[in-house]
């Protein structure tokens, strides 16, 4: 069968992973009714296109934090890449700086900072942070990506529990020796970790490397300690972007963590509409969940958003095909963003408006 769509890229990711490392991948929270309203709440947005305009050039190119990009789809932070594929985040900078846009390298990533920057050969890219218990280290990890050349941090502030992810309880998972969270070798013992009872070692490794207690005053410390923006992702609530904007945040992403932490929370872009009200326009606004076609975009950036994040999808190109499948999702992507652009009669992105959107009468923004 050809691979035609990123739902394709998929199956084959399904057939060639391990079952209990589809799972991680794949799974969310509980019951997973967050995760199946991430991609059905795309499909209650409806476009209502604009005819008789001149399309026949579109330019899908706009800038997030002054960086240009290519189109508005840029690749959010995941955790251990390698568990996809040998090369892990080093094929997947490199698909990211051929597709000209930004990489959010993960603190849990199974490669180096200096290892991605290096892959990257000067792509833009980002590093997203959680905040380990002793402040020191979190800002030695800081320091690094700071001298590797990323240019904003993405602090996740929707972590300070693991969420309960049934898939991998189920399945006992453990990921072979050498799938590590690499940034913190030589600052703790990540080799050695042991599941208490029942469940998923994974789990209990990566929760004992996650900080329980994150407040406002942890992203006060943290602007305080470095020059690179500072942009905070696992908003939801309309209040929480206007206190953010009062801590000096540089950008916002509304994401509920692919609906692997909370289930029963709304999908991010049930709520996109509220926070970009709330925010005003003072500061970029990401958003992710269940993005998988060029029209999912066009809704987002209608909507309000600067960008929108995906993560399974190129997960799923980089385990079928390596750093090719990585660069392959993001160019089927870009191409189908640029046509529902061009049949919304939209030329630039600039020109994507809340005009193009109605949501469904039973809908509320």
């Amino acid at each position: 069968m050809p691979i035609v769509n990123l739902f394709d890229y998929e199956e084959v990711a399904r057939q060639k992973l391990p079952k209990e490392v589809y799972d991680f991948i794949a799974g969310g929270a509980e019951d997973e009714v967050s995760l199946g309203r991430n991609r059905n709440a795309w499909s209650e947005i409806q476009l209502l296109p604009r005819v008789l305009v001149d399309v026949s050039n579109v330019d899908t190119s706009t800038t997030v934090l002054g960086q240009k990009v290519s189109a508005p789809i840029l690749l959010a932070p995941v955790a251990f890449h390698r568990a996809a594929h040998p090369e892990g985040e080093a094929a997947t900078a490199r698909a990211a700086a051929a597709a000209d846009t930004i990489m959010i390298l993960s603190t849990m990533a199974t490669t180096t900072i200096e290892d991605v920057a290096a892959a990257s050969a000067g792509g833009p890219k980002w590093f997203q942070l959680y905040l380990y218990p002793e402040r020191e280290i979190t800002k030695r990890l800081v320091e690094r990506a700071e001298k590797s050349g990323y240019t904003a941090l993405c602090l996740t502030v929707d972590v300070p529990y693991l969420g309960r992810r049934e898939r991998d309880l189920h399945n006992g998972l453990e990921f072979p020796p050498g799938i590590l969270p690499v940034n913190f070798l030589g600052e703790v013992d990540v080799a050695e970790y042991q599941a208490q009872g029942q469940g998923s070692a994974l789990a209990a490794q990566v929760a004992s490397l996650i900080s329980r207690v994150i407040t406002w005053d942890h992203v006060d410390w943290l602007r305080s300690i470095t020059s690179l923006p500072v942009l905070i992702k696992g908003v939801l609530a309309a209040e929480d972007a206007k206190i953010a904007l009062d801590h000096g945040v540089a950008g916002i992403v509304v994401s509920n963590h692919g609906a692997r932490q909370l289930d029963g929370v709304p999908a991010p872009i049930d709520v996109l509409a509220e926070v970009v009200e709330a925010v005003g326009g003072r500061v970029p606004l990401l958003v992710d969940g269940g993005v998988r076609r060029g029209t999912d975009v066009v809704k987002a950036l209608a909507l309000g958003a600067t960008a929108v994040l995906i993560g399974r999808p190129y997960i799923w190109g980089l385990a079928a095909e390596g750093e090719a499948g990585v660069r392959r999702v993001l160019a089927m992507l870009k191409a189908e963003f640029e046509l529902a652009m061009a049949l919304c009669g939209c030329r630039s992105v600039g020109e994507i408006s809340r005009s193009l959107v109605r949501i469904k009468p039973d809908r509320a923004f």
